[in-house]
């Protein structure tokens, strides 16, 4: 039976304790409050008092009345087991060059039988094997590209032998890859499109199999000494990228606590600390919900004013977000007019793909747990008017966090709503 349990609140919010190892159902549910949304400010205001105030309701709740509550509306939820320690941090791989090689074929084999009583018993060498084919096949088991090697190399050909026996074709080398993967060639057309699960393309061919002497017997050539060596298989480059790598993208210049808060909200444990440009690599982490439904969430490289010019991380920053369907700007209330970071990511976006800030979204004021985040977050409403979807919150210290992921399950539905 699902267990459901109040969210710990504090500094420890996003790193819960160590618990057994063994896989349980219970979830700790981030509660809504049982009353509507008010403003941000008169919110924050409340929660900021003390940190136990974040989800106050959700304390000494009645199991009946959470039951009933779930069903009412889709609640987001927490495993209640512990992050390992002991595994390395693992980034997220949207795109990798590869070099794929097929096998070579193998050598046809020269012989002439020698049998007893039999000078002329004529050649026997058998043909070369097959080299194998390098296939990628589409397999929704994975979800990104770090366990494909940069370079794909499939097995040769067994060689021929005498009396006639045939060298063993080698295996093809299979690798699987997410669904929705798009290669391209070295000039930058697509070469196909894994779009659907089970889908397959042959990368690089295999070399055929050398003919053995036996082959080039004829009425006039009753003792050819020659044989085939086997074919060459081909040598490719390609480009794997993802077409999409997260439901949700989290945008931000240098630590603006993008990495604190994908901790905070998912199992995920990106590297944290108190310099810029911590985050080198995309980093994804899955929020489950109470309907059985989970959203990848993505904790995108900082970004600097110039990245369409390839400042910083430039190209490959940009890369990811146009891989993400939804865009959360993380913006930093310790920083003077948070507003100025908002018009800056957005014109770096536009500079690299027009039309890729117009995507559904939502700006998240992180940091509020700082005195003059207060004052800012009123200039900031005043800024981008009523109608901008603004969501307060505290990575650190766990405020807010349930309204923010049940405006993301919304504004999710209603892009998945709108693309059916």
């Amino acid at each position: 039976m699902l267990s459901l349990r109040p969210i710990l609140t504090g500094p420890t919010a996003g790193c819960l304790g160590k618990a057994s190892r063994t896989l349980v159902a219970a979830r700790i549910v981030f509660q809504p409050s049982s009353t509507p949304f008010p403003c941000p400010t008169s919110l924050l205001s409340n929660s900021l008092a003390s940190n136990s105030g974040a989800f106050s309701d959700a304390h000494n709740v009645d199991p009946a009345s959470e039951e009933g509550t779930a069903g009412e509306a889709v609640v987001p939820l927490r495993a209640v087991k512990g992050k390992s320690t002991r595994n390395s941090v693992r980034h997220f791989v949207d795109w990798k060059a590869v070099a794929v090689y097929g096998g070579d074929g193998g050598d046809g084999s020269l012989s002439l039988c020698s049998l007893y009583a039999n000078e002329f018993a004529g050649p026997d060498g058998g043909d070369g094997g097959s080299g194998g084919h390098i296939i990628l096949t589409a397999n929704s088991a994975y979800r990104d590209l770090s366990h494909v090697k940069s370079r794909l190399i499939a097995a040769r050909g067994g060689a021929g032998k005498k009396t006639k026996q045939e060298g063993k074709d080698a295996e093809h080398l299979v690798v699987q890859v997410p669904v929705g993967t798009v290669l391209r060639n070295m000039q930058g057309a697509l070469v196909a499109d894994l779009d659907r699960e089970g889908v397959s393309f042959i990368a690089a061919k295999g070399g055929a199999g050398g003919k053995g002497n036996t082959y080039f017997k004829s009425s006039t050539r009753r003792k050819p000494e020659i044989a085939e060596i086997g074919g060459k298989g081909e040598v490719l480059e390609y480009t794997l990228e993802l077409r999409t790598m997260a439901d949700v993208g989290l945008i931000g210049f240098p630590n603006a606590g993008k990495s604190t808060l994908l901790t905070a909200i998912s199992r995920a444990r990106p590297k944290v600390a108190a310099y810029p440009f911590t985050t080198l690599n995309p980093h994804v982490g899955m929020v489950q919900y109470s309907d059985l439904t989970q959203l990848a969430v993505a904790d995108l490289p900082g970004l600097l004013p110039g990245a369409h010019k390839n400042h910083g991380l430039g190209i490959a920053f940009l890369r990811h977000i146009q891989r993400c369907s939804l865009l959360l700007y993380v913006l930093d209330m310790g920083e003077e007019e948070p507003w100025r970071q908002l018009e800056q990511l957005k014109f770096e976006l536009d500079a690299y793909k027009p039309g890729l800030s117009s995507r559904p979204s939502a700006v998240i004021a992180n940091k509020m747990d700082l005195e003059e985040s207060m004052g800012r977050l009123v200039q900031l409403e005043e800024v981008l008017g009523i109608d901008a979807k603004i969501i307060p919150i505290s990575g650190k210290m766990g405020n807010n966090l349930a309204h923010l992921l049940t405006q993301i399950k919304h504004l999710h539905e209603d892009y998945v709503s709108g693309h059916k």
